[in-house]
């Protein structure tokens, strides 16, 4: 049955020939991206990705093959005025699934994106020493990674302060989970002891039971310690060539050194992040801001806020006081905050929102119960990630609706609009249906105004 898959559709016109379905069992991989930049379209590459993720590890060497890479080496196809556009800078065309990107599709890149960075497929970003310890706080949070110091890594890291002055002057945010000192840092501002022990909780306790171990220089000896500190990476950094051991005399030299190479073995990325930052917004302004500050303006607030996106909501072909939506804003209410992030995923691209009312530049979240799903409880929901649009079937009660929507959310995390979900999963070969020429329809008169006012940024 067609509607036994969600669907989601990104395209100009609502629905592509092929109805714009995703499969829960496709791949998440897509198998190759243009980029458009300026009417300039780039081959893109996800075949790669694929590859690469099923090996583990990086997405190919330093993660060129990964998404992140492969875009970072289009930055020479970014002239000056594309990075000031106010909404997105490119667009995205998924070959092979015929894809017309309005919005959806960009949002799509994004979070692909922001999801490699965290998952090791690219070498930006490590966990910190207190994330591979599993204690302390910060557990889950991301550092820059000091080890990656290469000309591609520096410029990996230009393209990555693109993306934050991207995510500032487009108010889209970021799904990225980075330690305060990190924004601290990208702010302007100085690390100071405590910001270290907010993501090692180990290092200064160390270095005080070496400063203040009361042994004797002969049992100092004794211990051999290494004149070397244990950087964020994990790797062992000789801090001087004049000393191989920590003796009774240089070890108040040896914490000196060893806390002010801490506090600075992030300069050289800060350094080029913020100069990537700087092609896109005024850094020096950033001085302005706390790191938390800084944080919230790239990525929102990591908690998805209900009363945000219903501020925002309108409704078509049902009142907002009907009993099918009084259920799912209830079953939004009983969503984990993940749940929340992977369905702001599935219906518009994204993990997080927008950081105010502003900042949704006129884009409505838009709810449309339908009739023409027969048996309505039968059907998945459809979402049109361009446009900001859920589509449900009038479910019989809570229950059902609650069931459907969490296996859409979890399992259709591909766009998809090539019919290859039918094909592959029901053995069904691609036809046209009354059912899918009100679905085109449908979608035709809500993309024609929706289209423009995304555009015009009305």
């Amino acid at each position: 049955m067609l509607g036994s898959y969600p669907h989601r559709c990104c395209t100009s016109s609502g629905c592509p020939p092929g109805g714009g379905k995703s499969s829960a069992n496709r791949n998440k991989s897509k198998p190759f991206f243009f980029f458009h930049f300026l009417f300039v379209f780039l081959p893109f590459s996800a075949l790669q990705v694929k590859r690469s993720r099923s090996k583990g590890g990086l997405a190919g060497p330093d993660g060129t093959k990964s998404v992140f890479g492969q875009m970072c080496a289009k930055m020479s196809s970014f002239s000056p005025d594309s990075l000031l556009l106010p909404h997105r800078v490119w667009k995205v065309k998924f070959v092979g699934e015929s894809v017309d990107d309005c919005g959806g599709g960009y949002s799509e890149s994004i979070a692909e994106m922001c999801e490699e960075l965290q998952n090791s497929l690219t070498p930006l970003l490590i966990v910190t020493p207190n994330g591979r310890d599993e204690s302390g706080a910060n557990r889950d949070c991301f550092l820059l990674n000091p080890a990656a110091k290469s000309t591609l890594h520096m410029s990996m890291f230009r393209f990555l302060g693109v993306l934050l002055g991207i995510a500032i002057r487009t108010g889209s945010p970021l799904s990225l989970n980075l330690a305060e000192p990190v924004w601290k840092q990208l702010a302007g501002m100085n690390l100071t002891i405590a910001d270290l022990s907010e993501v090692d909780k180990d290092f200064i306790p160390g270095l005080m039971y070496i400063r203040d171990n009361e042994a004797t220089a002969e049992e100092f000896e004794a211990m051999t310690l290494p004149f070397t500190v244990p950087s964020a990476s994990g790797q062992d950094i000789q801090l001087s060539s004049k000393y191989s051991h920590i003796t009774l005399e240089n070890r108040a030299e040896y914490v000196r050194l060893a806390i002010n190479y801490r506090l600075h073995e992030f300069d050289e990325q800060v350094s080029a992040v913020r100069e990537g930052m700087a092609r896109v917004v005024p850094v020096p302004l950033l001085s302005l801001f706390t790191g938390y500050e800084l944080e919230t303006m790239v990525c929102g607030s990591p908690d998805i806020p209900l009363h945000l996106l219903k501020s925002v909501a309108t409704y078509k072909g049902v009142e907002p006081t009907a009993p099918l939506i009084q259920w799912f804003w209830e079953v939004m209410e009983s969503f984990s905050n993940t749940e929340r992030s992977l369905f702001l995923r599935f219906v518009w691209g994204r993990t997080r929102l927008p950081r105010t009312i502003a900042d949704f530049r006129g884009r409505d979240f838009v709810v449309q119960v339908l009739d023409k799903y027969n048996p309505p409880d039968h059907f998945l929901p459809e979402s049109y990630t361009c446009f900001f649009l859920l589509k449900l079937p009038r479910y019989s009660c809570k229950q059902v609706l609650e069931e459907k929507l969490k296996y859409a959310i979890h399992f259709c995390k591909s766009i998809d609009t090539d019919d290859y979900a039918r094909i592959a999963l029901s053995g069904e070969p691609a036809a046209d249906d009354s059912s899918e020429d009100s679905d085109n329809e449908d979608a035709d008169s809500f993309a024609s105004d929706s289209t423009q006012d995304y555009l015009t940024g009305h």
